[in-house]
């Protein structure tokens, strides 16, 4: 059998790449997709040096196609997915009172809506025991009035998880938000690798202790 493969949309230098190590040192191939490949390649690239298997691909998260079209890739190429990390969020400082509707459908359909076309398109090839994982956060509970949109967006995501996980479950795949409940930093509990750690821990879970929401509180 090929090894298992780790993807994760909206990888970055920080959280992104450390939970790519963390499933790469448990064996897994690790595809981190990025706006752009050239953006995507040095990231593949660490983890390359480290004697892991990845590789590193450009997706427009915000072309519902583009994003079907990369994870098909993907999935066509290493003949599976096992993980499917949706990663990104949208960070507009812009309060209730200045927000747009525009604006506000826009950012949601990042970081959230982009979820639907990438786990229809990965769907093929997730077979009983894969994993949907998502990137969530304190600001579903509660937002900062500064940037409201971003809270929609945790919250939203956090929603769909829940819908994913139910349609999912018949066929032994799970789907899990794990919501991190402090601010990401460089040292202690919130810095990358804890937060990887646990989201290991997440989607290692068996589906009779499975729950589609695991708090990370440091």
């Amino acid at each position: 059998m090929s090894a298992p493969v780790y993807v994760v949309l909206g990888a970055g230098p920080g959280l992104g790449l450390a939970v790519a190590r963390r499933f790469a040192q448990e064996g897994y191939v690790a595809v981190l997709a990025t706006r752009t490949k050239a953006d995507a390649e040095p990231l593949a690239a660490a983890l390359q040096e480290e004697g892991h298997a990845a590789q590193g691909v450009g997706v427009d998260l915000t072309d519902a196609a583009d994003v079907s079209a990369v994870v098909t890739a993907v999935g066509e190429r290493n003949g599976r997915i096992d993980v499917l990390h949706f990663n990104p969020s949208a960070w507009r400082e812009k309060d209730p009172l200045h927000l747009t509707v525009p604006e506000l459908l826009e950012d949601v359909a990042l970081g959230a809506g982009a979820l639907l076309p990438a786990v229809q398109a990965a769907r093929p090839y997730l077979a009983s025991g894969a994993r949907v994982l998502v990137t969530g956060s304190a600001a579903a509970d509660k937002p900062s009035p500064a940037a409201a949109s971003l809270g929609v967006q945790k919250a939203a995501v956090r929603n769909l998880v829940s819908s994913l996980d139910a349609t999912l479950a018949p066929d032994g795949i799970r789907a899990v938000a794990v919501q991190i409940n402090g601010v990401l930093g460089r040292d202690g509990a919130f810095s990358p690798p804890p937060i990887a750690d646990a989201m290991w821990a997440a989607v290692s879970r068996p589906d009779d202790a499975w729950t589609p929401h695991v708090p990370y509180d440091g």
